[in-house]
């Protein structure tokens, strides 16, 4: 049951469950319903999930919050019924729960090739939204000419919108009255750069220059050609290095997305002398304190590679995190869904701030990266960008 409950949770997290229908008493006479169907609905601009009781030639209908229908579904599946047939975005999932209640889990193509018809609800939870054409994402083959999202193209639809929301977030926090700068570091096949734009330029109206830099030079030939055929006329696209970039002396928002290793905080440096006023940030394969990081209290996590891999990743984000507060900035550790499904999926965003007790913040940072025994890249680059008061690591 538990495999049976772990994927109805995602299912109902993921927001991609279209329709399921639940059949064949598990003890007839029991229940006075003999079939459930289940379907995503909005009611007073919150998502809801409706059951369908089916009572003889009545139905009876409950609409339960987003939160609790993970729950119900489960329950009616473990107590009341021995199949059930769930279509989503991705597939279809049949349950067959045996008398003995071994679960069985059959999956196969999904018989509905749309995401659930949740006009409403979409147009309040995502920024973009599926049934309008947005030209990029046509061009890109995530919608097609209709403004239909193709159902192969969910996930990367979704992330989109993820990061979006988070811009949307700090966009009051971005300077107004004049045009603004960003640079996106490592900006690959650009989708959440043209995403960036698109919502920027074409839905806010603002004046804005957009620099996106990749070491790839056929990948930015195929971006510059896009932005052209877009009309982006103000997203430019370069062929360079994060570290050896100084074209600008200022930039209001900087963005880096799977930077390797200390790339990332070469990016994180020069979004900080720039004075950015918002960095967005996905590290990857943070390797620096991985080779550093020493204790004899951790050994026992510390002495497997997995787990020594992943612990040293989340303390080099904390680390980083700290550093940006201390260099007058309020960061945030946020969850984002990753476009090539890696576990790479934590995202820092980091906005400038004013004051705060930095004596107190040095103290907790500094007893943490001791306690490791870490050196990190981040803290010697930008030695010369802490307070004057703390002592800098050498």
């Amino acid at each position: 049951m538990e495999s049976l409950k772990a994927l109805i949770e995602q299912l109902i997290s993921d927001r991609t469950l279209i329709t399921a229908t639940l059949s064949q008493l598990r003890n007839k006479g029991e229940a006075s319903y003999t079939k459930v169907q289940v379907k995503p609905i909005e009611l007073k601009g919150k998502l809801h999930h409706q059951f369908a009781y089916y009572i003889g030639a009545k139905v009876e209908h409950r609409n339960i919050p987003v939160e609790l229908a993970a729950e119900e579904l489960t329950l009616l599946l473990r107590e009341t019924f021995r199949q059930g047939l769930i279509c989503t975005v991705e597939a279809d999932y049949q349950v067959l729960v045996s008398k003995k209640y071994k679960v069985s889990i059959l999956t196969k193509s999904p018989s509905k090739q749309e995401v659930p018809d949740l006009a409403h609800n979409r147009r309040k939870r995502y920024v973009l939204e599926d049934g309008q054409p947005v030209p990029f994402l046509v061009e890109l083959g995530i919608m097609n000419l209709e403004g239909k999202v193709l159902a192969k193209k969910y996930d990367k639809f979704r992330q989109i919108n993820r990061f979006l929301e988070m811009v949307e977030d700090v966009l009051a926090d971005l300077p107004t009255g004049r045009p603004l700068t960003i640079v996106d570091f490592g900006c690959g096949k650009s989708y959440l750069t043209f995403a960036l734009y698109h919502y920027l330029a074409v839905r806010e109206k603002r004046e804005l220059n957009i620099v996106g830099l990749d070491l790839k030079a056929d990948v930015i030939e195929h971006c510059a050609q896009l932005a052209a055929r877009l009309g982006y006329d103000k997203l430019h696209f370069l062929v360079g290095d994060i570290a050896e970039y100084n074209e600008l002396e200022q930039v209001d928002m900087v963005v880096t997305l799977h930077a390797c290793d200390t790339a990332t905080d070469a990016a994180l440096e020069k979004a900080v002398r720039w004075g950015a006023s918002v960095i967005l940030s996905v590290p990857c394969c943070q390797h620096e304190l991985f080779n550093q990081v020493e204790s004899t209290v951790l050994s026992p996590l510390l002495s497997h590679g997995i787990l020594k891999e992943r612990f040293s990743a989340l303390a080099t984000d904390a680390i980083r995190a700290k550093l940006l507060d201390l260099m007058g900035y309020r960061s945030q550790l946020l969850e984002f869904i990753d476009m090539e499904h890696t576990p790479k999926n934590i995202l820092i965003r980091a906005v400038k701030s004013s004051g705060g007790d930095n004596a107190a913040k040095w103290r907790e940072y500094s007893a943490f990266r001791d306690f490791l025994g870490a050196k990190p890249y981040l803290e010697r680059v930008c030695a010369d960008l802490l307070p004057t008061e703390i002592p800098v690591q050498g």
